[in-house]
């Protein structure tokens, strides 16, 4: 057996140094060699961020955002963030939270964001919530986009001429024409839907010769003269085939009576080219209250019946008839019902459709 003495084998005991023989191979030599002998450590060191680093990182993940973003997108995008107050950032499900409050308090302190990579500048904002974000926010306005120009077709196809958005928020009455060949029926309502006025007027000498314009002129201009003041004027566009030659006489009629309805009740129309007169599609008013079977449009007297009944019955009924006026229009209504004014019922339906259809369904 071997044995070897060497600086290993010196220890301390009872603070003297003594010498102790220990066996080469032993595991407390190796254990007293490797401490008087350590080798460099091979552990991995801690790395200090690089900020020159990091700077890069985030110039290519700004480049990123641009590849992603068209410079249209990039725009409507900053638009949010520059003026969407902490309650319309809230509506993004992305930034609700601390997310929204880290966006404004960045605002007031470094001014609006000039582009996209800024935004990961701010707190919460790595590069793949950044796009994220983006992306949501493009989804909302392309919706919001998409909903509009779908309300602009149905509006369209609603009412014509094509009247600004704007300018149907802002109506406060209207007066609705429906005319046939004998008669001009009008209903007067506010946007609460009050009826302020509704009453007919006979025109037997419309459709009897050759259509006299001077007759047509004394005739309309009589109706009109009894008419209120309003906001819009909206007529009915009936729905009858040009191909149908039987119904010429009528169509013939009723294109005269829409033509000189729209010049003499378009008063301002010479000064500043805004339209106070407008056609309302017949069977659109039909199906929105369900009165459509197939081609065909059904009378609206019991529909305008419950109204009446509901005004009186009805804390808010949907159709209000003011207390002076509801035994007054009631006994109207009584005197037409064997006759049949048809006119008369769906002058205050299309008041009504105008309002529901139009003004209501654009309100944000």
């Amino acid at each position: 057996m071997t044995w070897r003495m060497n600086v290993s084998s010196v220890l301390v005991a009872g603070g003297r140094w003594k010498f102790f023989p220990l066996r080469l191979g032993s595991s407390l030599f190796q254990a007293l060699h490797n401490s008087c002998y350590r080798k460099k450590s091979t552990a991995p060191k801690k790395i200090t961020p690089d900020i020159a680093f990091n700077d890069k990182n985030t110039k290519e993940s700004g480049n990123a955002l641009h590849k992603l973003f068209s410079s249209e997108q990039q725009a409507s995008i900053l638009h949010v963030l520059n003026t969407a107050s902490n309650t319309e950032l809230e509506a993004f499900k992305l930034l609700r939270g601390r997310k929204s409050i880290n966006i404004i308090e960045h605002r007031e302190k470094f001014g609006p964001f000039q582009n996209l990579e800024s935004l990961m500048t701010v707190p919460l904002f790595q590069y793949k919530t950044t796009v994220q974000v983006c992306n949501s926010i493009l989804c909302l306005e392309t919706g919001g986009k998409k909903r509009k120009s779908q309300e602009n077709r149905l509006l369209r196809k609603l009412i014509k001429p094509e009247i600004e958005r704007e300018r149907l928020k802002a109506v406060n009455s209207i007066v609705s024409v429906v005319f046939g060949t004998r008669r001009i029926a009008w209903a007067h309502l506010d946007r609460k839907l009050a009826v302020l006025d509704w009453q007919h007027s006979e025109c037997c000498r419309l459709m009897k010769g050759t259509y006299v314009s001077s007759v047509y002129l004394e005739e309309i201009s009589s109706v009109i003269s009894k008419m209120p003041k309003a906001d819009f004027y909206v007529l009915e566009k009936t729905g009858l085939s040009l191909q149908n030659s039987t119904l010429f006489p009528v169509l013939l009629h009723l294109h005269i009576m829409e033509a000189m309805l729209y010049v003499l009740l378009n008063t301002t129309f010479s000064q500043g080219g805004q339209h106070q007169v407008l056609s309302m599609n017949r069977n659109a008013v039909g199906k929105h209250f369900e009165l459509m079977v197939r081609d065909t449009r059904t009378s609206g007297k019991e529909l305008v019946k419950q109204f009446l009944l509901e005004s009186v019955l009805k804390e808010e009924p949907r159709v209000f008839f003011p207390p002076d006026k509801i035994v007054h229009y009631r006994q109207m209504f009584s005197s037409t019902e064997q006759n049949r004014i048809e006119e008369l019922y769906d002058s205050l339906l299309q008041a009504v459709a105008f309002y529901e259809l139009a003004v209501f369904d654009t309100e944000p």
